[in-house]
């Protein structure tokens, strides 16, 4: 039986044999995908991330800081407003957030619901990968890159992460996909307004969901790719005022609703999150400049040996994918070399370059057919496939048997007693991810020494809060307080209940938590109660009111 297998726009076949064994299902799987459209390639790829997705709490800081703004936003139903621990959080912009409340309000208040928007995202950049691939390169490139997209490490990792990495490589790679479509559209004669208007409505998108680089990387990507290739006009043709005014209608209400509101705003979100924090150094996970070309390899593990078998190779034959082929190796090396000038480089941040990729390792896998015969090629592309899917079973397997630092345990013991009306205080740590397992948690503040200048000088929960209570210094100071405050009101109203959340030697530190019942401990995190028989021992006589103190918070 032979099946016709067409790698290339010319139609070409090889025989595949009468043996089926996993090479030959390989190949119609391949095949297979190839035939699908976009839409049905992305439906497969979210189900197959979807099946993982509630198997582990929430990871901590970034799941729980993400998923509690969206979860505060559907709770209080003030969706305009990005708040974390009731402050206005403007590092990102909205629409992650928007998306997941979405997501929780649909399917609830479970992991699955708070990790539904990066599977999304994932299945939206594989579909928009496979379809502009089918359409401009051959079946057989968009079912491989497809297929290899699948079974990415990477891909699959941050398809089941809720922070923004996903949402923005999706968007930035529909940008490039459109923008490259109506591009070659235009070339080709062909109708490209639709798309062209795509392009803007996309970047715009983009630009809710990371800022000026969702509209910055793939217009650069487009530049360099038309201008190397010395399509001028068709560049100028891609600039239009119709697209333009759809942008700034995307992007541009939010930003002037809060600006409005928060005078200081647009100078925080703009100036100092855009071009400041790219060229400064004091933060997370810095690396060498080198980071993500070393990066890319791992990021498809099991498919990488296929390059070096291409390097061995002789070279490539003329095909007609000039075009598209440039359009890729502009889109990689734009983001690798765009995130690699900041000295802090966190994994994430590669994801737009993941798609073009794995068009390469797809391309080489197809050449390598032409020269090595189909059969060969699928039985090293079988224990890709199996290499690459098991690491993403082992990834999940291992954080349910082993799962990482969460509040989950914490959370289900504060809950079982929380009221409403009750007092809920960290003591020098905070826990993003809390308000995930306690319905309805408010009423949360954090003790601290918040005149330290060293917070404002690197990354951490303590410069997130104290940034956000600049925005709103009365609420500011309820949440941030110092210890002074904290003994003030625990001898202020002797019928609130407090609960004391803190590292298990804390105790050792305060003489509070003396007086309070402890109710859960494990090595990094314990919770004390705090009620009236505690107030009556630890304060006596007749409590004086206060206010808290408001000096500790900068004015913005």
């Amino acid at each position: 039986m032979s099946i016709d297998n067409s790698y290339s726009p010319s139609g070409a076949t090889l025989p595949l044999g009468q043996q089926r064994g996993p090479a030959y299902w390989l190949q119609r799987a391949v095949q297979g995908l190839g035939t699908l459209s976009g839409v049905s390639v992305g439906l497969l790829a979210l189900l197959w991330f979807a099946l993982t997705l509630g198997a582990y709490p929430l990871l901590i800081p970034d799941e729980g800081r993400y998923v509690g703004v969206a979860l505060s936003m559907l709770e209080s139903g003030d969706y305009l407003v990005p708040r974390l621990d009731g402050l206005p959080f403007f590092h990102k912009p909205p629409l992650h957030y928007w998306l997941t409340a979405l997501s929780l309000k649909v399917l609830g208040v479970n992991f699955v619901g708070a990790r539904l928007v990066p599977a999304l995202m994932a299945a939206l950049l594989i579909a928009g990968m496979h379809a502009f691939l089918k359409r401009h390169a051959s079946q057989h490139h968009a079912g491989w890159t497809a297929l290899i997209l699948l079974s990415s490490p990477l891909l699959f990792g941050a398809s089941h992460y809720a922070n923004l990495d996903m949402t923005v490589a999706a968007l930035i790679s529909s940008c490039v996909l459109l923008g490259g479509h109506a591009a070659l559209q235009m070339e080709q004669g062909r109708p490209y307004r639709l798309a062209l208007m795509g392009l803007y409505a996309t970047a715009g998108l983009a630009f809710l969901a990371k800022g000026l680089i969702g509209i910055l990387i793939p217009g650069g990507i487009l530049v360099f790719w038309l201008v190397g290739r010395g399509q001028w006009r068709i560049l100028l043709r891609l600039f239009s005022l119709t697209g333009l005014g759809v942008l700034l209608l995307v992007a541009m209400p939010w930003m002037w609703a809060m600006q409005a509101r928060y005078p200081g705003f647009f100078d925080y979100y703009i100036v100092y999150q855009h071009f400041q924090r790219f060229l400064e150094t004091g933060f997370n996970n810095p690396q060498p400049f080198w980071f993500y070309f070393a990066l890319m390899p791992v990021a498809t593990l099991s498919w990488t040996p296929f390059l070096f078998r291409r390097a061995r190779g002789t070279g490539m034959q003329p095909d007609g994918l000039f075009a598209v082929r440039a359009l890729m190796l502009s889109a990689l090396l734009t983001v690798l070399l765009f995130f690699s000038i900041p000295s802090s480089k966190l994994v994430g941040y590669v994801l737009p370059a993941i798609g073009p990729w794995a068009f390469f390792l797809a391309d080489t896998v197809i050449r390598q057919t032409q020269r090595d015969g189909e059969a060969k090629v699928a039985r090293r592309a079988v224990w890709s496939l199996a290499v690459g899917v098991l690491l993403c079973l082992v990834a999940v397997v291992t954080m349910v048997v082993r799962p990482q630092v969460n509040s989950r345990e914490l959370g289900r013991v504060l809950a079982a007693e929380y009221q409403q009306g009750d007092q809920v205080v960290f003591l020098n740590n905070y826990r993003y991810d809390l308000g995930f397992y306690v319905p309805g948690l408010t009423g949360v503040s954090v003790m601290g020494r918040w005149d330290d200048p060293e917070i404002m000088r690197t990354d951490s929960w303590r410069k997130e809060l104290l940034e956000a209570a600049s925005f709103e210094p009365q609420r500011g100071a309820l949440t941030l307080i110092d210890r002074a405050t904290l003994r003030q009101q625990l001898c202020r109203d002797s019928k609130t209940v407090f609960w004391l959340i803190g590292g298990p030697d804390a105790v050792r530190q305060s003489q509070v938590l003396n007086h309070a019942q402890r109710l859960y401990e494990d090595q990094r995190i314990a919770l004390w109660r705090f009620d009236q028989d505690d107030h009556d021992f630890m304060c006596g006589g007749t409590p004086k009111a206060v206010q808290p103190k408001t000096s500790v918070l900068p004015d913005r």
